[in-house]
């Protein structure tokens, strides 16, 4: 029997995070997600007058292909994905696979390869469609963030599902207050941050990109950036684990970059002049996340976190940083992490991963889970 959270979750992406109209093309990329979850989102789309398209992925076959990734082909696979692409209004991305290091043993060369060749295909479809992306719940997902796969089933949907429309009052009004800010001020354990975000826009993201979503986000000037930030939150890159990364800054490049895995983290910072500089500033509340699980569409969403992300910014947060990588590195500031304060303009704005402004509090979690 199908699992009617499937047909919640799909009505709740077709209708509301792309807002499908009649007429309108959809590609749904389904990657290794189970075929009654791509039919759920086959039957919302023509439910709306929509017109589905779709791609099925594996991940082992990825990975075969991305081994041994040559120019040539790539450059013909760009040239498809992106004719295809540019014949769609809206994109949607579900990547499951019952392993999260599937690509970890793909050289590092290939991979920078195709992030390089696919590039205009991303580029086309952040700019140019209503797009959201989000993952599938596995075994090992549920490994990663220490429950059983039942229970993790459980707080995916409760997650994915949760009615972002109440995050919309808090969410505008920390867009408008980042705004109007030009210094900002991070300080925690390991951590002591400045940089200016003065004349940058700020997009509040409530479930239309991204699922799970609770984020808004920035960028800072890009040269504006002095002083050291310890992220608490482990992460994966490019098939790889790292821990403990901690960043340096002087005049915006980071000059120092250190972390378990310090060799390849400045090996990816290397991958192009914009990786060491930062594309991101982002802060997160979704309060039915609270612990890292090193998948970033969910970590970066962390209730009390903010990211600091080196690499490409996006064009709606434009602040002049190009680079092919774009590495959403995250930092909790919640007691159980350390703590920590951010400051706008010298005014105290979130200490200890909750909002103190009296229009800002209604993103704290007590607010937004209240019945």
């Amino acid at each position: 029997m199908p699992d009617p959270r499937f047909d919640l979750l799909a009505k709740n992406l077709i209708g509301f995070s792309v807002s499908l109209k009649k007429g309108e093309r959809v590609l749904i990329d389904a990657f290794d997600i189970p075929d009654e979850m791509v039919v759920s989102l086959i039957r919302a789309a023509r439910a709306v007058g929509g017109v589905p398209m779709v791609q099925i992925h594996h991940g082992r076959v990825a990975r075969e292909m991305a081994r041994d990734a040559q120019e040539e082909m790539l450059e013909l696979a760009s040239k498809v994905e992106l004719a295809r692409m540019k014949q769609v209004a809206a994109y949607i991305a579900l990547r499951g696979g019952a392993n999260a290091m599937e690509t970890c043993d793909v050289p590092s060369a290939k991979m920078k390869l195709i992030s390089r060749m696919m590039k205009p295909v991303l580029d086309w479809r952040v700019k140019k469609t209503k797009w959201c992306v989000l993952r599938w719940p596995s075994p090992s997902m549920a490994q990663m963030a220490q429950m059983s796969t039942e229970a993790f089933e459980d707080f995916y949907f409760r997650v994915c599902t949760l009615d972002y429309a109440k995050l919309q009052p808090g969410m505008k009004a920390l867009a408008e207050l980042m705004m109007k800010t030009d210094r900002v001020k991070i300080t925690g354990p390991g951590t002591e941050l400045e940089f200016s975000i003065k004349g940058i826009r700020a997009i509040p993201c409530g479930g239309t990109h991204n699922i799970p979503d609770g984020e808004v986000f920035t960028a800072p000037v890009r040269d504006s950036v002095n002083g050291v930030v310890q992220y608490n939150a482990p992460t994966i890159y490019q098939g790889t684990g790292f821990d403990g990364i901690r960043l340096e800054f002087k005049d915006g490049k980071i000059v120092d970059a250190t972390s378990n895995n310090t060799k390849k983290l400045n090996a990816i910072l290397d991958s192009d002049p914009g990786a060491r500089f930062i594309g991101e500033f982002a802060i997160g509340f979704n309060p039915h996340i609270q612990q890292p699980m090193r998948d970033i569409l969910f970590d970066e969403k962390i209730a009390g976190s903010f990211h600091f992300t080196p690499g490409q910014c996006y064009e709606q947060t434009e602040n002049g940083n190009r680079s092919q990588v774009h590495w959403d590195m995250v930092c909790i500031q919640r007691p159980d992490y350390g703590g920590g304060e951010i400051y706008f303009d010298g005014k105290l704005v979130r200490k200890d991963g909750l909002f103190v402004p009296k229009a800002l509090k209604a993103l704290n979690p007590d607010r937004l889970l209240a019945a």
